[in-house]
Formats: C-alpha cells, structure tokens, sequence
C-alpha cells in the first residue's frame, strides 16, 4: 500500500483529500502547514506528496525546495495544488523540482489519475537502468545511471522526468513526437494543458543541452506538432 503525505492548509480539502485516497486503498498522512509537512516528509519518507501553494508562514515552493535538498526526501514525487494558473508560477516549481501541477478546483478523479501515473513512473526501474545499458544517438549518449546526458564528451545532469522525456525523443530520432504524447508517454495520463507543461519541460531541457553543445542544437520545434530529436545537431 502506496503513503502518500498530503500537505494543505485549508482542513476541509486536506480532508476531502485524505478520504478519497484512503478510498483508494492509499495510506495517507497529513500535515496543515508547511514546516509540520517538511517534518513529516523525512519522517515517514512517503510514496508521493501533494503540496500546496499557498499555505502561510511556509509556503510550498519553500517545502518543495526543502525536500529536493534533503538526501532522503529528494527523490519523492510532488504533485503541487494551486490557485495560481499562470505560467510562471508553474516554471517557479518545476524549477525547484516538482513533477507535476493540478489547478484548484479541481476533480478528485483527476487527482487520483495523477497519483496513479506518477507512483507508476516512480516504481518502474527503466529498462536500459536495470541492464546497465548506455543509449546513443549521433552526438548524444543517454547515462541511465546517473540521468546525465552527455554530448561529445561533455555531460550535464538532468531529472529524472527530463530523462524520460529524452529518451522518448531518442527512440523516435528523427521523427516527430506529439506533446500529446510526450504526457501519455511519460506522465501516464493526458491533460488540455498539456502544451504548456511539455514547452516548460522542454525550456529546461534546451537550457542544460545548450551548455554542453557547444552552439548546436538538439531538439527541433515542429510548430502545431511537437518535437524533434536531431541526433547531429544543427
């Protein structure tokens, strides 16, 4: 049985949260504010936390942050709720490490439907991690290991969601892969927001490939379609 620590100011969505997953077959623990979440979160070292923005003196950018820098919590899945539906507020977090956002209000349903797909990518050890494989396209070689990539020689670090999202486009060299199906892919689930989440991942990605490519590029745009894996660069 998955734990899950949900961590919300606001006791009736805490609540109507804890219920539901418990409904689910989930055992879940939780916190109203910040600092107890934190506390929490090294203590039971749970499955996956549902973090909320807003909560006052600590808010959840600053418990996100908290439990990406600690060792034993670094690894442990963030699904965020917020109030804030503007873009940079999803950058803010995804900055920090959060591996996915649900928009207050929201359905139970799609909540759980999140979970579900994010305890599924936590629990799958990839393929080409368990036999020790190294993935190589032109330029560029994927290192399971460590969720590095590396480009003639010169390797930068990447989460493990921009791993997969890599990966995916390695398979697919040379072909076109939908943002669609970047979310069913590697999410697990397809959402209408799914351009902007893909295009913040995709930010980050370029950042970190530009600093070891030395000025070529590696993923191509396809404007109205999705994205494009250029193993040589261009």
């Amino acid at each position: 049985m998955a734990k899950i620590l949900v961590i919300d100011d606001d006791e009736a969505i805490n609540e109507l949260i804890k219920v539901n997953l418990e409904l689910a077959y989930y055992k879940v623990v939780t916190a109203l504010d910040g600092n107890k979440g934190y506390a929490l979160a090294k203590q039971e070292i749970p499955d996956l936390i549902v973090l909320d923005v807003m909560m006052p003196e600590t808010d959840g950018y600053t418990v996100a942050k908290r439990i990406r820098e600690n060792a034993s919590t670094k690894d442990i899945p963030i699904i965020m709720l917020t109030a804030l539906n503007m873009l940079q507020n999803k950058v803010r977090g995804f900055n920090i490490g959060v591996d996915d956002y649900l928009v207050k209000p929201f359905e139970m349903e799609e909540l759980l439907v999140r979970i579900k797909a994010l305890l599924k990518r936590s629990n799958n050890i990839p393929k080409s991690v368990a036999v020790k494989e190294i993935l190589t396209q032109g330029d560029i070689t994927l290192l399971p290991e460590t969720y590095s990539v590396e480009i003639k020689g010169k390797v930068a670090k990447v989460t493990p969601i921009e791993f997969d999202i890599i990966n995916l486009l390695m398979q697919n060299y040379g072909n076109m892969v939908s943002s669609g199906k970047i979310l069913n892919d590697v999410w697990g689930y397809s959402s209408d927001d799914a351009v902007e989440t893909i295009r913040v991942h995709m930010r980050h990605i370029r950042a970190k490939l530009d600093k070891i490519s030395d000025g070529k590029k590696y993923i191509e745009t396809i404007y109205g379609g999705g994205y494009r894996l250029l193993p040589e660069g261009k």
